[in-house]
């Protein structure tokens, strides 16, 4: 169907957006157009502009396009799928959540929570950014899913806690990796003997003593994602490639992580690692969302 294959494209476009917002980050770019929004240095365009401001610049354009993209989204879910179809929904709360992307993100500029600010408050509201854009990437998801063919889901007991328990420790590890990639954005170390040492030094900032709690609680998530894909499969013969997919992602992810540590996080394997986050929110969200009939 035409609808469903916009609209896996609008996801895709989405992920490219947030991939570009975490180079932002990682290039120290967030105040390459001041602290004006949605003006860009006091304009509409920004004139002779240094390289931070056309980073940054060109992070509003591509969130100015993708809510074009979902907007159409939300007029063609509404002239193709019936009253109360999942679709409708899900298109729906994919545009409310894309607008509350944009406040946050007004909010990070206006608050001067980019660039080299090391405050606990920006951790707040990097948290809830991140949050946030989970949910955005969660529900463009199921719109394209539900469009597919695939019916929506209503899980009680047992099967709605250990889904709901997975997609929330997902959320709480993506976190933390926010925090940890500001904390290699903001304190760079020269080796990794001395990045585990900021980490566990009482005097460090904050954000790069909570950087040090990623690692072993992605190991321990990674863990019980794999459990819960592997109970999936074992229940439902249907889920089980989504099962498998969730699973390979996983080791992927672990592996980028430890080799982003190793390397001392360069933006390049920031990108990789966050690319793969991404993915496994995706994948995860798939298995949680499909049918239990054999």
């Amino acid at each position: 169907m035409r609808f469903a294959r916009y609209a896996w494209g609008v996801l895709a476009y989405n992920v490219a957006v947030v991939l570009w917002g975490a180079y932002v980050r990682a290039t120290g770019s967030g105040a390459g157009c001041g602290n004006h929004w949605p003006l860009c240095n006091g304009g509409l365009t920004p004139h002779s502009p240094a390289l931070n401001t056309v980073i940054e610049f060109t992070h509003r354009a591509s969130s100015l396009m993708d809510v074009l993209l979902v907007g159409i989204l939300v007029y063609w879910a509404f002239r193709a799928f019936p009253r109360q179809h999942p679709v409708r929904r899900g298109a729906v709360l994919s545009a409310v959540f894309l607008l509350t992307e944009a406040l946050l993100g007004a909010m990070l500029v206006l608050l001067k929570h980019v660039a080299d600010n090391a405050s606990v408050s920006r951790v707040y509201s990097l948290s809830l950014h991140l949050a946030n854009t989970l949910a955005l990437l969660a529900f463009l998801t199921l719109t394209a899913w539900w469009a597919g063919g695939p019916p929506a889901v209503r899980r009680r007991g047992r099967a709605l806690w250990a889904a709901a328990a997975a997609l929330l420790t997902v959320v709480v590890v993506g976190i933390t990796g926010a925090i940890a990639a500001l904390g290699d954005t903001l304190f760079p170390s020269a080796s990794l003997g001395a990045s585990l040492a900021q980490d566990f030094d009482p005097a460090s900032n904050a954000i790069l003593r909570l950087r040090g709690l990623h690692p072993a609680l992605a190991a321990l998530v990674g863990a019980c994602v794999l459990l819960y894909a592997i109970s999936r499969a074992a229940s439902n013969p249907r889920a089980k490639r989504l099962a498998y997919g969730v699973a390979l992602v996983v080791a992927a992810q672990i592996g980028a992580g430890l080799l982003n540590l190793v390397l001392l996080a360069p933006v390049w394997m920031q990108m990789v690692h966050l690319l793969l986050a991404d993915l496994l929110w995706i994948a995860l969200v798939l298995l949680c969302a499909s049918p239990d009939m054999a």
